[in-house]
């Protein structure tokens, strides 16, 4: 993403952080692979945070979830995302457009800029798009977008759902990578 002055599609109308120590996911020294805190993954960190953000920041300009034309969130799987909106009182025309974790896989800290960037392949001028990020073990942080007049004349050919959907676009699977990259370094 470009943040910028000039030829800007959406304007940043507020924000709000939450943050706490809650370890749902670490490595430690020496490690190779991080691992996830089980039960502390869901309520007490994801779906806490996610949901304070969002309240908080909305709270904040007096709006209710019928006032957001879109909702994106962090997607480490396609049923958290899912529930956290819901609950939050967002409609499934609200949230599904930016839910591609089902098409990409859990892209940890690309998922939220990913939805955000296929909800603004939608989007018309003047909608508003709420964005809650998660970091797991820091919290989340929740940004009040208005898209603007420019939306349409800056938009994008190659938008995510091409990506997502052109056949010509091959993603290859972890075996495959692996046999690539160990021929390559031979």
């Amino acid at each position: 993403f470009i943040f910028g002055m000039k030829d800007v599609i959406a304007e940043i109308e507020g924000w709000y952080s939450v943050t706490s120590d809650t370890p749902d996911f670490w490595r430690r020294d020496q490690e190779p692979y991080p691992r996830h805190g089980g039960r502390f993954t869901g309520d007490p960190a994801y779906f806490k945070h996610i949901k304070k953000a969002a309240r908080k920041l909305m709270d904040k300009f007096r709006l209710e979830p019928q006032d957001i034309d879109y909702f994106v969130s962090h997607q480490p799987n396609i049923n958290f995302p899912t529930k956290v909106a819901k609950s939050l009182g967002f409609k499934e025309e609200q949230f599904m457009p930016s839910l591609k974790v089902a098409k990409f896989g859990n892209t940890y800290s690309g998922a939220s800029p990913i939805g955000l960037a296929a909800v603004l392949d939608k989007a018309e001028p003047h909608q508003r798009i709420l964005l809650v990020s998660y970091g797991s073990g820091a919290g989340s942080d929740a940004y009040l977008f208005v898209t603007t007049s420019q939306i349409k004349n800056q938009r994008q050919r190659f938008t995510v759902e091409y990506q997502a959907e052109n056949p010509f676009i091959e993603y290859v699977d972890y075996a495959t990578y692996r046999k690539l990259k160990r021929g390559l370094e031979a």
